[in-house]
């Protein structure tokens, strides 16, 4: 409850942002019904760019792996470097076919939101590793967290059907309880997504679950450190408990560190990715960075197409005695409508405000607002030709190296996230499955992959 508390402002930034994504049309009913709702795309123009560019990136046709030999290179190390390589390429390209779309799933909600998640685990009902995208909202972290490693309380917020649970109640994986009724509350952000993609709330029996990896003293613990006297010595050790939100009933807790580490290490399972480091726990993405930019953009092109409206078909005052046949209905081009008039000029009677043209200061207002904000998105297009057509190859290279480096520095952040995400999936190979491989690239004697 205190991590989720200390994180409102930020969940408020993230509800608003979600709405100049402009996934809906919004009807508006002001200033009149039918105004013009439409939104700049800004936002979602910078999230598409930046999700197409890094999963070409990060996830190329071959497959996103290339192996690094660490030390002094022998034979046996550069042909185990081959090996781990390709085994590697196809478990993600070929065996986790979860994998691309979670990832891109990922990198659509991490320039937006600043920070997203992903889970790296063996699934024991699919016998193989699997990497899940977590949504920033389902990751519940202490406020004045840098870093997963040393984070001392992680919460991932769950949702699982009554079938899944009992399923693993029978693996023996959660403890046979009642579970009771499931926890219907929706959080803002959910309400948020589910108005901009076009659900509903529809209660569909699901059960929240928090599984929090934090530091706990459990004395009773056997493998707790004990001193001369036998008796605990009460420093926190890294432990996963798991408990239905709602009731509170925990269902599961779990060491979180290898039965043979004496230092107790917590083992990571989750992976952070940032797209600009904020000052707490979780980064800052486009919402954050150019939403003020995306909210102004919005409300200029709002006001520019509702003169224009206003202009082709303006409004105004008619004394009560004129009488026009379908005067509730707009004039259409090419239309004549009878008028009965009690007595003097038609001009006399009638009486239209002055509504003038889209104002030109307004549009170069929405240009310079628009300007700003694609180029500190990162997203505004080098025009190549305003350069000199003389200019040295070193030199435009230079000039679009020195226009890149914002996402340069990113996507060098993606790179080292997506490297720690792997070295978690070689760990879960290595510890969980077969010990032979199962892909065999070229010929060769079979050598065994978790020696590799």
């Amino acid at each position: 409850d205190n991590d989720k508390s200390s994180r409102k402002d930020w969940e408020k930034a993230y509800t608003e942002g979600l709405k100049l994504l402009g996934l809906q049309y919004e009807e508006r009913t002001e200033p009149w019904n039918g105004a013009c709702g439409v939104f700049h795309p800004m936002i979602t123009e910078a999230v598409v760019r930046f999700q197409s560019e890094a999963i070409t990136e990060t996830f190329p046709a071959q497959g996103p792996v290339r192996t690094k030999i660490l030390g002094k290179q022998t034979p046996d190390k550069q042909a185990a470097a081959v090996r781990v390589e390709n085994d590697l390429n196809y478990e993600l390209t070929e065996v986790m076919k979860e994998f691309r779309p979670e990832h891109e799933r990922m990198l659509w909600s991490l320039p937006a939101t600043g920070s997203a998640f992903k889970k790296v685990y063996f699934d024991p009902s699919l016998g193989r590793q699997v990497s899940m995208f977590i949504p920033a909202e389902d990751m519940i972290l202490p406020y004045g967290t840098t870093e997963l490693d040393t984070c001392y309380r992680v919460t991932h917020v769950m949702r699982k059907t009554e079938n899944d649970i009992k399923k693993l109640q029978v693996a023996g994986f959660y403890r046979d309880v009642e579970l009771g009724e499931p926890d219907k509350n929706q959080t803002d952000i959910q309400k948020a997504k589910d108005k901009e993609t076009g659900f509903s709330d529809i209660d569909d029996g699901r059960y929240s679950l928090y599984e929090s990896h934090v530091d706990l003293v459990i004395s009773d613990d056997p493998l707790v450190e004990k001193d001369d006297d036998g008796e605990p010595v009460g420093i926190a050790l890294p432990y996963v408990v798991t408990l239905v939100r709602g009731t509170n009933t925990i269902v599961a807790i779990r060491r979180n560190w290898k039965e043979d580490d004496d230092l107790r290490l917590k083992r990571q399972h989750f992976v952070h990715y940032q797209y600009i480091p904020g000052f707490g726990a979780y980064g800052f993405g486009l919402f954050h960075l150019i939403g003020g930019f995306a909210k102004s953009a919005t409300s200029l092109m709002r006001q520019l197409v509702d003169a224009g409206t206003l202009s082709n078909l303006p409004g105004g005052l008619k004394s009560r005695g004129l009488r026009i046949k379908g005067d509730d209905t707009p004039i259409a081009p090419g239309e004549w409508r009878d008028v009965d008039i009690s007595s003097g000029a038609l001009r006399d009677s009638i009486l239209p405000l002055p509504y003038k043209e889209p104002s030109t200061t307004l549009y170069n207002l929405l240009n310079t607002i628009v300007e700003e904000g694609r180029r500190f998105a990162a997203t505004a297009d080098m025009k190549v030709s305003d350069m000199s057509a003389q200019a040295p190859v070193g030199t435009t290279l230079a000039l679009l190296e020195r226009q890149l480096k914002v996402m340069t520095a990113v996507q060098a952040r993606l790179h080292y996230s997506f490297k720690q995400e792997l070295k978690l999936l070689v760990k879960i190979i290595e510890d969980y499955t077969d010990p032979d491989y199962d892909y065999q690239p070229e010929e060769g004697r079979r050598t065994a992959r978790k020696e590799d």
